[in-house]
């Protein structure tokens, strides 16, 4: 389980190949929190379909032993779409100017976490490698981990650059963005 080689990246634009194993690997990966609704695996579902269906999807799944163990995915965002209206203060044009990746989730399994194989980042690095933008951007809660997940997310090169609450039920996440490369 922790061989960085035993696990399989697969890539793909088309939700209803990998949906079943994007609710899976959520459910788990979420579990403390599916009680609020916010994280319910129906309100995920729900965000997913309409992910899915927005310009530029594309998810990167990990495999262990043909199981689904991680995932990432993300969708293409353009000045003037909602995700950049919610974020406070207004974004520089260095990231609205062109469109930008939105990375939407990223989830792995408790039990390939921490193991010294570098799934999550893998999953990150190989969705990363499948886009044309020049900034990727996501959101994040800053409570997670005990801000263990934010600190995550600047060793690999993200920068702060505003707030944003994207539903009633969600609560106020930190925007992040860096290059796609690098």
């Amino acid at each position: 389980m922790t061989a960085a080689s035993s696990v399989e990246l697969r890539a793909t634009t088309r939700l209803e190949t990998v949906r079943s194993d994007l609710l899976d690997v959520y459910a788990a990966v979420r579990a403390p929190l599916l009680h609020l609704p916010n994280y319910a695996v129906t309100a995920f579902g729900e965000r997913l379909d309409r992910h899915g269906s927005e310009p530029g999807f594309t998810a990167v799944l990990a495999y262990a032993d043909g199981e689904p163990v991680g995932y990432a995915y993300c969708n293409t965002v353009e000045r003037g779409d909602r995700y950049w209206q919610r974020t406070s203060p207004e974004p520089s044009d260095t990231y609205t100017a062109r469109p930008a990746a939105a990375l939407k989730e990223i989830g792995i399994r408790t039990a390939w976490r921490g193991t010294g194989t570098g799934t999550a980042r893998r999953v990150h690095d190989a969705l990363l490698a499948t886009r044309d933008e020049p900034y990727v951007t996501l959101m994040v809660n800053p409570a997670a981990g005990d801000g263990k997940v934010h600190a995550l997310y600047e060793t690999w090169g993200y920068e702060d650059i505003g707030r944003s609450r994207p539903s009633a039920a969600s609560p106020v996440l930190t925007v992040m963005a860096r290059a796609t490369e690098g």
